[in-house]
């Protein structure tokens, strides 16, 4: 029986391998998820088929929980809340790592007559993915604007309590791996964690959520590996390892597409972040130039060349359909329409690449920042449709701006710019954004999707 678990385990690397593969592009992206689904459900069977497993009414009853609360979620969430959820499922598997060791503790009897290694691995696991669950649980609060998503703080106070919170929670691990098993020490570690979850990812600005969504999806894969390494459990260890590399790497790049290390993201979760105050700027006292549905419609019609710069709004408004409509018009009309990728455009990685993939527009025609910058020049328009601060021309004249440095799409280098936005208001950043200010930006304000539908119809009419 261990020689066939050792083998089912063996295929349902491969398919999680595969299954990850399959990942790297939109055409094969559903089936490279399904098929690491089925590796993942492999890897399950197997571990189920261990020698000494027990407690099956508990493990049936967690199935039947897990997929009456799962399946109905997934199914029914929308595109614009997927954010939120990718957190949320995240933080749940920080959260079953993190008791999972406090598990291993009470049956070892604090890790007496383990290893050493095993009472490690099983701390660093306890830590590691509380700080993911409650850290995870945060930025879905901010997500979901049930926290304010700016920077939240004690002040002078933020760096020496988490501080405090590191030592605390170390103290007591090295309390436990030198032999002392009092459960008190197991629940000062997890909520010292806890709080430090809590206390570095509540001063991180909502600009920054989804470098940290990525951090924290690495940061359970750590957890996962290292409790797998505690409890001799392969699946779990390679698993935890692909997550926790994979998370690893997005997070750097990530951060490099912001102009921002990731050191410095997370500092802002020790004291280095500032409030910013929405709507500061002198929005009252700068022109701004508006136009209709009609106006660009007709500025479009009569161009060689239109990039689409979507972002959070088209996400909010549900646009991404009507926007390829208005795309397959135009181009019915000999006119190009590219789409212009900001890598942390939304509030997750990819996000707009699965709105715009869901509409069926075509891969080809998403290009990512650096290739859309080289375009902008040869663009006769350019329609910003819910894009705030990645299209902030601030990024590289102010020196003063929060964003300074941050790789932008420069927009304002088009021949002419059509910004779809429903008022003036910010960006999640919490500035005034530039480019609605340049003379050769026009606003068309309204919803995204109803703006866009009326521009479809004008189009139509022409």
């Amino acid at each position: 029986m261990t020689t066939f678990v050792s083998v089912l385990y063996i295929i349902a690397f491969a398919l999680f391998i595969y299954g990850l593969m399959g990942l790297t592009g939109p055409r094969t992206a559903v089936r490279g998820n399904w098929i690491a689904a089925v590796g993942m459900g492999i890897a399950v069977i197997a571990t189920l088929l261990l020698p000494g497993m027990g407690n099956w009414w508990l493990i049936v009853l967690g199935l039947v929980l897990g997929t009456v609360v799962g399946v109905p979620a997934a199914r029914r969430v929308k595109m614009t809340a997927m954010p939120q959820m990718v957190a949320l499922f995240n933080g749940v598997g920080g959260g079953a790592v993190a008791l999972i060791a406090w598990v291993e503790f009470r049956t070892t009897d604090g890790y007496a007559h383990e290893p050493l290694y095993v009472a490690i691995a099983s701390l660093f696991a306890a830590i590691v993915g509380s700080v993911s669950f409650w850290g995870s649980n945060i930025a879905f609060g901010k997500l979901q604007e049930l926290i304010s998503g700016r920077p939240i703080t004690v002040g002078r106070l933020q760096q020496p309590l988490n501080v405090v919170l590191v030592l605390v929670a170390l103290a007591c691990s090295v309390a436990i791996a030198s032999g002392a098993n009092s459960e008190l020490l197991i629940i000062g570690v997890l909520l010292a964690a806890a709080a430090l979850g809590v206390m570095v990812v509540l001063p991180i600005g909502g600009a920054d959520m989804p470098v940290v969504i990525s951090l924290l999806n690495a940061f359970t894969g750590l957890s996962a590996a290292a409790m797998g390494l505690a409890l001799d459990n392969t699946a779990l260890i390679v698993a935890g390892m692909i997550v926790g590399a994979s998370g690893s790497i997005l997070t750097n790049l990530m951060a490099k597409a912001m102009n921002r290390s990731i050191p410095a993201i997370v500092a802002g979760g020790f004291g280095g972040g500032t409030a910013v105050t929405a709507g500061s700027g002198s929005e009252e006292q700068r022109p701004v130039r508006s136009t209709s549905a009609g106006d660009a419609a007709i500025q479009m019609a009569y161009a060689s060349k239109v990039m689409v710069v979507p972002g959070y709004g088209m996400a909010v408004a549900q646009a991404q359909h009507a926007v390829r409509e208005m795309a397959d018009l135009l181009e019915g009309k000999g006119i190009e329409v590219l789409y212009a990728i900001h890598p942390v455009a939304g509030r997750m990685p990819g996000h707009m690449n699965v709105l715009l993939a869901e509409a069926d527009v075509r891969y080809e025609s998403l290009k990512e920042m650096d290739e859309s910058n080289s375009q902008f020049p040869q663009t006769d328009v350019a329609l910003v449709i819910g894009a705030n601060d990645v299209t902030n021309p601030a990024a590289q004249t102010d020196p003063g701006s929060p964003i300074y440095g941050m790789p932008i799409l420069t927009v304002n280098s088009s021949r002419s710019v059509i910004v779809l936005k429903r008022s003036m208001s910010s960006g999640f950043a919490g500035i005034d954004n530039d480019l609605f200010y340049d003379p050769k930006t026009a606003m068309l304000f309204g919803d995204a999707k109803s703006s866009v539908a009326e521009i479809v119809e004008e189009l139509k009419a022409l």
